[in-house]
């Protein structure tokens, strides 16, 4: 088995940011900010998922555990700060692929194998996630409107804008691929007050620290750098 990469998202740039690299650095593991280039901000819809994943394999990787922020779609069962590994996706605007011809028809998955690692690790070394669940990729950068989020709840349980997109350009350089989601908010209109990225950064810093708590716990079973 080859190394394993961590993909860090934008609940990684704020405070707590720098310690949850380090964590997952210090178990050898390759590391991505997928949302940093030449130390500027990538919104979601802009990112070159190809230009970040294929130098993975250059670094012998060849699994990927993905962490992304979402907002929660069913508050009742997934409060912030809850940790979820999706099992399916739904990203009906996209069309994200890295081939100019008939390989593009692919059928792009959580790789499930890989993805029952994940599960097992985190429930051993801390807050286990929940197992399962649909995550809706929306294009971003602005939060969806009420309305959406009642579309996307009759059919999902969180939301994001680059997990989805990320996955199946993994999956087509060959990478197994994983994703654990951490609830930073709930959808704009399930929740008190208006969304927006103020609000979310308090929650955010102490997802960090449970999140940086978990790498250090989880990344030794999973063996960072082969086995």
């Amino acid at each position: 088995m080859g190394r394993l990469a961590v993909i860090l998202g934008s609940n990684a740039l704020g405070p707590g940011g720098e310690e949850i690299a380090a964590a997952a650095a210090a178990q050898g593991a390759a590391i991505v900010q997928r949302h940093s280039a030449d130390g500027a901000f990538v919104l979601p819809h802009m990112i070159d998922h190809e230009a970040t994943l294929r130098p993975l394999l250059e670094q012998g990787c060849d699994r990927v555990l993905a962490i992304g922020s979402v907002g929660s779609l069913r508050p009742e069962e997934l409060a912030v700060g809850a940790l979820v590994c999706p099992s399916d996706f739904i990203a009906l605007n996209l069309g994200d692929s890295i081939f100019g011809d008939e390989r593009a028809h692919s059928a792009p998955r959580f790789a499930p194998r890989w993805r029952e690692e994940v599960i097992a690790a985190w429930s051993e070394g801390g807050q286990a996630p929940r197992d399962g669940g649909v995550y809706w990729q929306a294009r971003g950068p602005r939060f969806e409107t009420p309305a959406e989020i009642r579309l996307m709840a009759a059919h999902a349980d969180v939301v994001g804008m680059t997990i989805a997109s990320e996955c199946v350009v993994a999956g087509e350089l060959g990478l197994d691929y994983a994703a654990l989601c951490v609830v930073d908010n709930l959808a704009n209109g399930l929740g008190e007050g208006e969304v927006s990225t103020a609000a979310m950064e308090a929650d955010r810093a102490t997802n960090a620290e449970r999140l940086r708590e978990g790498l250090e716990a989880v990344l030794p079973r999973l063996g960072a750098v082969g086995r």
